[in-house]
């Protein structure tokens, strides 16, 4: 009895889990849309981030696709940091892709080509417009789904067995 009262609930933090998905999903995320470039499923370079800051040459370059990398890890810090704090109550899998959807949308639709960072959705192929939408919403679902299971998961919150 006397050390059920003195056990602690461990809670996670809330701004160091973000930030560490965020890393993970920027990382992970970020290598798949390298490959998929690398591959030709996308014309769209891995570094499109940080296209009003530098020139598509350097883009296509080794040191531009690092660089654009890193920053799609710093959006994905971002991007899971809105996420944790906005909608971490949420369950299962749906509003994840919601959010990568909606993030694609965003980006390839208004604020992409409204601040230079991609052309008009229209100038693109089916190809290069599927294969960004598929990474943005596994990109999605990891946030949002690794969020649901952090803080909805019922099984950390039942009583231990006692064993006798």
């Amino acid at each position: 009895m006397i050390q059920h009262m003195f056990r602690r609930k461990k809670k996670t933090n809330i701004w160091l889990f973000s930030l560490q998905l965020g890393f993970f999903a920027g990382l992970i995320w970020g290598a798949v849309r390298g490959l998929f470039y690398y591959m030709k499923f996308t014309g769209i370079v891995p570094g499109f981030l940080m296209e009003p800051f530098f020139k598509h040459a350097y883009l296509k370059t080794l040191p531009g696709y690092y660089a654009g990398w890193l920053s799609f890890i710093l959006f994905s810090l971002v991007a899971s940091v809105i996420y944790v704090v906005a909608f971490r109550k949420l369950k299962g899998p749906w509003p994840g892709l919601v959010y990568g959807v909606a993030w694609w949308l965003v980006l390839f639709f208004a604020l992409g080509p409204f601040t230079k960072m991609t052309r008009p959705a229209t100038e693109y192929s089916f190809d290069t417009l599927f294969s960004e939408f598929c990474v943005f919403l596994l990109w999605g679902m990891f946030i949002g789904y690794t969020t649901a299971e952090e803080y909805t998961n019922e099984r950390v919150r039942e009583p231990k067995k006692v064993l006798q």
